[in-house]
C-alpha cells in the first residue's frame, strides 16, 4: 500500500474522541517562536472533517498577524494526531501550506472575506493533493489558466502562485516526522505563462518580485 493509499484511509477511519495532538502542537509551536505574543490567532476550522466525509481536507487554517501582512498556515497535510503511515521520515505529505497577504492590498471592509477567500483557496489546493497525491513543494508554481483575480472582487492581476520555502518559519521535525512549510506567493497570469513556457525559473521570478508577500495591487514584473 502506498503512502497516498494510507493517507486516503483518513476519510474512512474516525479518530478517538481524545486524539494525540503532537503534530498539531508542533506546528503551533513553530509559529509561536515567530509570533510569541499571539497565543490565539485567527483560526478557521472545518465543520465536518474529511475523514468523516466532509468536503474540506484541511482540519483548519490559522492566520497570524505579521504587522503589515497576515501569515496563513494550514493544518492537515501532515499528520496532526497519531502516526498513521509507516514512513517515519515524513509526517503525512511532509508539508503544510503558508502564505503572507499584504493588509493594504484590499479594502478594509473586505478584510474578513479576503482572509476567508485565501482559506478556501488552500482547501481547494489541498484537495488536489488528497485526491491525486500531487505534492506542492518549494520552487514550484501553480498555473490556473484563469484571467480573473483571485481576490474577492476579482480585480487583481494575481491569478496563481509560485512556491518557496517559508521565509519566516523553518521546517520542523515532529513526533510524526518532518514537516516543511511551503509558502505560496501570488503571481500574475503572464508571469505564470512564462514559467509554463520555461522562459524563466521560479527562482528568477522570485528574485524579480523581491518579496514573498502576496500583493493584490501589484502589476506584473514584466510590465
Amino acid at each position: 500500500m502506498s503512502l497516498f493509499d494510507k493517507l486516503k484511509l483518513k476519510k474512512e477511519e474516525p479518530r478517538s474522541e481524545e486524539p494525540n495532538l503532537d503534530g498539531w502542537k508542533a506546528i503551533e509551536n513553530a509559529f509561536a517562536a515567530v509570533y510569541p505574543d499571539q497565543n490565539d490567532p485567527k483560526h478557521y476550522g472545518t465543520l465536518i472533517p474529511w475523514r468523516l466525509g466532509g468536503n474540506d481536507p484541511l482540519d483548519g487554517i490559522s492566520v497570524y498577524d505579521g504587522g503589515d501582512c497576515w501569515h496563513f498556515v494550514t493544518f492537515g497535510l501532515s499528520e496532526l494526531y497519531e502516526k498513521e503511515t509507516d514512513d517515519h521520515e515524513y509526517s503525512g505529505y511532509g508539508m503544510e501550506f503558508t502564505l503572507r497577504l499584504k493588509k493594504s492590498c484590499y479594502d478594509a471592509e473586505d478584510e474578513e472575506n479576503e482572509i476567508r477567500c485565501i482559506a478556501g483557496i488552500f482547501q481547494k489546493i489541498a484537495k488536489i493533493t488528497f485526491n491525486s497525491g500531487e505534492l506542492f513543494q518549494a520552487n514550484d508554481y501553480l498555473y490556473t489558466g484563469q484571467k480573473m483575480g483571485m481576490d474577492v472582487n476579482q480585480r487583481s492581476k494575481i491569478t496563481g502562485f509560485i512556491t518557496v520555502a517559508d521565509t519566516k518559519v523553518k521546517g520542523i521535525n515532529t513526533p510524526n516526522g518532518r514537516v516543511d512549510f511551503v509558502e505560496f506567493i501570488g503571481a500574475t497570469d503572464d508571469e505564470l505563462v512564462k514559467l509554463k513556457n520555461k522562459e524563466l525559473t521560479v527562482d528568477e521570478l522570485y528574485r524579480k518580485l523581491g518579496s514573498d508577500v502576496t500583493d493584490y495591487n501589484r502589476n506584473s514584473v514584466f510590465m
